[in-house]
């Protein structure tokens, strides 16, 4: 089977992904943690990954710029424009990272160097990628940290990362990716542990930043609200595979996949989980592969497995929404 989704825009891709997968080798053996993935994003458009803790989404997105460490092994095609990236030597890599494919990292405080201050952080991506000399990469700096909405810019490109607050530095982090006006900008989980105020504001910059400068995005998370508010299509993994893919719209409304439904009835409703209604849950664990079967892996989780879930993998149907599975859900799902 090849995971693929269906582009949702008429312009050529920027970024084409085919078959890829990614293996690791460990002391207990090899580890499955992505299999045959593939998708398309075009032009200023908004991708976003979703699935719980441990189906594959991080290790896709590092694998695309060649970030995973010496014990993983990288198989398929991820072309950046037309140039492939897989089997890339160390410079072409090095040219791409932050100039043409920019990463926002989850936790700002360990992807920020303490004893630097963000202005010269930002500044280093500058010097390193564009060439600009100390002083006009300062100025551009100050300019950056003004995009995202960080106040008194000229002040706080002096400050050291602790600082500031948390999502003061996930702005900072968003200023370094978009210095170099890149092409994809990569945001994984971008959101986590912000309170709801300040994640709508980093929301906000990420979608002026679409509009704007017409950036790619790939959104990697397990937040549906963040997905409704910036995405325009959604795939959906499971245990390194995507089971599901549709415009966002489509996938919240009409979601087919046994697991997509699963997320959605177990996010949290204004008023329907209120005293006396549970919140629905997923029963069991995403399962570490040492290989992929052939057959389908939610199976063992899934309320609507019939006998050939457990005998033979599907695949993707064709089409504009497509899914993986042998008894998809066809009735609405309670959101």
């Amino acid at each position: 089977m090849t995971a693929g989704i269906t582009p949702g825009i008429s312009t050529a891709p920027v970024l084409q992904v085919n078959d890829l997968s990614v293996t690791f080798r460990t002391e207990d053996g090899p580890v499955s943690a992505v299999d045959r993935v593939s998708f398309e994003v075009g032009d200023g458009e908004v991708l976003a990954v979703v699935g719980e803790s441990g189906c594959g989404k991080s290790v896709t997105a590092m694998s695309l710029a060649g970030l995973l460490p010496r014990t993983a092994t990288v198989d398929g095609s991820v072309r950046l424009d037309g140039v492939e990236l897989i089997g890339a030597d160390k410079r072409t890599l090095r040219t791409i990272r932050g100039r043409e494919v920019a990463y926002i990292f989850q936790e700002p405080m360990t992807s920020l160097n303490p004893v630097f201050t963000v202005g010269h952080q930002i500044g280093e991506v500058l010097r390193t990628h564009i060439g600009l000399n100390r002083q006009a990469a300062r100025d551009r700096s100050i300019e950056l940290l003004k995009l995202v909405g960080i106040p008194s810019a000229e002040r706080r490109i002096s400050d050291y990362p602790h600082q500031l607050s948390g999502g003061m530095r996930q702005r900072v982090m968003i200023a370094m990716a978009v210095a170099c006006d890149p092409k994809v900008l990569i945001a994984d989980e971008p959101t986590t542990a912000l309170d709801v105020t300040i994640q709508a504001g980093i929301l906000d910059v990420l979608r002026e930043l679409r509009e704007r400068l017409g950036t790619s995005i790939v959104l990697i998370t397990h937040d549906l609200g963040v997905v409704a508010d910036l995405a325009d299509r959604v795939a959906v993994m499971y245990a390194g595979r995507v089971v599901e893919t549709a415009e966002v719209h489509e996938l919240f409304a009409h979601p087919q996949h046994p697991y997509t439904a699963g997320l959605l009835g177990a996010s949290p409703a204004a008023g329907r989980h209120a005293e006396s209604h549970r919140l629905n849950e997923i029963p069991g664990l995403v399962p570490v592969l040492t290989q992929q079967p052939d057959a389908c892996t939610f199976a063992d989780r899934c309320p609507r497995a019939i006998d050939t879930c457990t005998a033979t993998e599907p695949d993707l149907t064709p089409g504009h929404h497509r899914v993986a599975c042998w008894n998809p859900v066809r009735e609405p799902v309670e959101v």
